[in-house]
C-alpha cells in the first residue's frame, strides 16, 4: 500500500478526548487512510515525529480573517498555530451579500475592520465561488448587520415585510451557497436595533436549511446574563444550533459572573437546547474604537457620528454616558490606560499608545483626546480593551465544554497585514492555551484543550469528515513539541510566531508548515454547509 505522507514515532491524539497512543498515521488523496503501530507502507514522504504531539488541526471556530486572507491567502500567523480551519463572517460583519448601490455603505461601515480589503457589490454564491486560494479551510457566515445595511441602511427601527422578506431572501441565498449559518453582533448597530422577534425569525430560516445561529451577544457586560439569556431563548424556541461566540464577562463590575454563565448554558442543554460557547485565553477584547462609545453616537454612520464628535456638548454627553453606564459592550474599566491604539490607518505613528497617553501628550481630556483621534482617522481605529477578570479566563478554559476561538485576524510579520499592533490573539491563541495554561498552570489537560480545539469544535459545527483523525477523515493534522510550543506574540511586540521549530501542520494531506516553516502551499478549501433535513417545521 502507498501514501503520500507516513507520520512516525508520535503521541497521537485523535481530538476525541480519548487518551494517546504511540501510533503512526498515514494520509493518501487528503485523507487519512491508515493508523496504527509500525505501519509497513510506501511513503512518498515520511515525517519523524518522535517526541511530537500528533493530533487533528486547530479549528478557530471564530474568526475575522474575511477581512485579511484575500491579501494573505498564506494565513501565517494563524496556520503557525496549528489551525487548519477557519470559521469567517462573524459578529454580524461579513462581506457579502453586497449590493450594487451599498457598495460604499458596507466599505465604510467595516473600514476600521478591513481598511485595506477592496469591496465590489455580489451575491454570496459568487462570494463563495470567487473566494481565494488560502492555505487553510474557511467555513462563512452570513452576517446580521450586514443583511440589515442592505435592506434597510442604518435605520434604527423594526423592519418593514418588506425589508424583513428582503433579509429573509439574502440569508435564504447565502445558505443555498454554502453558508454555516448567521452571524450577530447586538452589540452595535445596526444589529442593536434588532429586537428578538427580528432574530426569531431569520432564525426560522436556518432551522428549515438546518444551519446554526452564531452569535456576539448583546451585551457583554453589566447585562451580560440577560444576553445570554437572550440567545438561550432563540435556540429554544427555533431549535437550532446556537453559538455564543467570545464569550466574556467584561467590565470590573462583572467580574465572576463567568460561573453562573456556564450554568445557565448547561441547564439549557439539559432542556434539550443546543448551545455552545468560545473564548479566547486573554483579558483584553479588541474591537473598533467607535463602538466602545454609547450607541446613539454611531447612529448614521461614520460621516454622522464625526460631525456629532466635533460638537461640544456631544462630547459632555458622551462623557455623562460613560460615567454612568460604562464604555459600550464592555462596561467600566480600570482607567483608560486599558484602552489602546492597536491599528490606525491614518495616524499610524500612534499605534501601541492608550487613549491616557495620548490625553497626555495633548494636555487634553481624555474624551476630548478620543473624540479628536476619531475624527482624523475618519473613524478607522481599532482598539486594546483590558477589561475582563484572569480568574474568568481561568474558568472558561478550565471548562471541557468551553471551546477556542481566537476572535482574531490571520496576518503576517511583513506585508499590508504588518500595520499597527493587533492583538496578540492573531499570533499566539491556540499555543497559549497549550502553553500557558495547559503545560504551566495545569488548568486543564492536554487530552481535553486538544479535544475542545478539534473534535468538540468540529461536533459544533456539524463537520462529519474534519476535526478526528480518523480512518477516511480529511488530512487535517498539526504536530508539535508541547514543552516548547509557546506563544511569544505580546501587546507591546505582537507581529510574533510560536515558539518550536519542530511544528508541522497537514491541510488536506498537503504540508503548509513543515518545521515552522511555511512552504507556501495553499491546498484549504471553502467548506460548504452540507445539505441536511429541516430541524423542525418552520411557522408561516
Amino acid at each position: 500500500m502507498k501514501c503520500d505522507i507516513l507520520i512516525q514515532g508520535g503521541q497521537v491524539f485523535d481530538g476525541s478526548g480519548a487518551q494517546p497512543q504511540m501510533i503512526d498515521v498515514a494520509i493518501h488523496d487528503e485523507r487519512i487512510v491508515a493508523m496504527g503501530k509500525d505501519l509497513d507502507l510506501v511513503a512518498s514522504q515520511t515525517l519523524d515525529a518522535r517526541g511530537l504531539v500528533v493530533c487533528p488541526g486547530f479549528i478557530d471556530i471564530k474568526t475575522h480573517s474575511d477581512f485579511t486572507l484575500p491579501i494573505n491567502p498564506k494565513a501565517e500567523s494563524k496556520v503557525r498555530q496549528g489551525v487548519t480551519t477557519e470559521i469567517i463572517g462573524h459578529c454580524g460583519f461579513s462581506v457579502a451579500p453586497c449590493l450594487p448601490d451599498k457598495v460604499k455603505l458596507l466599505a465604510d461601515y467595516l473600514n476600521p475592520s478591513a481598511p485595506w480589503l477592496p469591496f465590489k457589490d455580489m451575491n454570496f454564491k459568487t462570494y463563495v465561488e470567487t473566494f481565494p486560494q488560502t492555505s487553510v479551510n474557511v467555513g462563512m457566515l452570513v452576517g446580521h448587520n450586514t443583511l440589515r445595511l442592505m435592506a434597510m441602511g442604518m435605520e434604527q427601527r423594526e423592519p418593514s415585510i418588506m425589508e424583513m422578506s428582503h433579509m429573509k431572501d439574502m440569508l435564504t441565498e447565502g445558505l443555498k451557497a454554502g453558508a454555516l449559518g448567521m452571524s450577530s453582533g447586538l452589540f452595535t448597530s445596526p444589529g442593536s436595533y434588532a429586537k428578538a422577534d427580528e432574530l426569531k425569525i431569520l432564525a426560522e430560516v436556518l432551522a428549515s436549511h438546518g444551519a446554526a445561529y452564531f452569535t456576539h451577544l448583546r451585551d457583554e457586560s453589566s447585562g451580560v446574563l440577560q444576553a445570554l439569556a437572550e440567545a438561550i431563548d432563540i435556540g429554544r424556541s427555533s431549535r437550532i444550533h446556537v453559538q455564543v461566540v467570545h464569550f466574556k464577562c467584561s467590565g470590573v463590575d462583572n467580574w465572576g459572573k463567568t460561573r453562573e454563565a456556564l450554568d445557565m448554558m448547561d441547564q439549557a442543554r439539559l432542556e434539550g437546547i443546543q448551545i455552545d460557547c468560545d473564548a479566547y485565553p486573554y483579558t483584553a477584547g479588541s474591537n473598533p474604537l467607535k463602538n466602545i462609545l454609547p450607541q446613539w453616537v454611531q447612529a448614521g454612520g461614520v460621516d454622522a457620528m464625526i460631525e456629532r464628535l466635533k460638537e461640544p456638548q456631544s462630547r459632555q454627553k458622551i462623557r455623562q454616558d460613560l460615567e454612568k453606564e460604562g464604555l459600550n459592550n464592555w462596561g467600566r474599566i480600570p482607567s483608560w490606560e486599558a484602552v489602546r491604539i492597536s491599528i490606525t490607518p491614518h495616524l499610524p505613528e500612534h499605534a501601541g499608545k492608550t487613549i491616557a497617553e495620548l490625553a497626555r501628550l495633548q494636555n487634553l481630556d481624555p474624551i476630548d483626546a478620543l473624540c479628536e483621534f476619531l475624527i482624523k482617522d475618519k473613524g478607522a481605529t481599532r482598539v486594546l480593551i483590558t477589561s475582563i477578570a484572569e480568574s474568568d479566563i481561568v474558568a472558561l478554559i478550565g471548562s471541557e465544554r468551553v471551546l477556542v476561538g481566537s476572535d482574531g485576524n490571520c496576518v503576517a510579520d511583513y506585508g499590508v497585514v504588518s500595520q499597527g499592533m493587533p492583538h496578540p490573539r492573531f499570533y499566539g491563541t491556540f499555543p497559549r492555551v497549550l502553553g500557558r495554561y495547559v503545560h504551566r498552570e495545569q488548568v486543564t489537560s492536554l487530552t481535553h484543550a486538544i479535544h475542545k480545539m478539534t473534535g468538540a469544535t468540529a461536533r459544533a459545527l456539524g463537520f462529519k469528515d474534519r476535526g478526528l483523525l480518523k480512518l477516511g477523515w480529511y488530512g487535517d493534522v498539526t504536530m508539535f513539541e508541547p514543552e516548547v510550543f509557546l506563544d511569544l506574540s505580546t501587546y507591546e511586540d505582537p507581529h510574533r510566531y510560536p515558539q518550536g521549530d519542530r511544528t508541522t501542520v497537514i491541510v488536506n494531506g498537503t504540508l503548509v508548515v513543515d518545521k515552522a516553516q511555511h512552504t507556501g502551499a495553499l491546498p484549504g478549501r471553502v467548506l460548504r454547509r452540507v445539505t441536511s433535513a429541516p430541524l423542525h417545521t418552520p411557522k408561516h
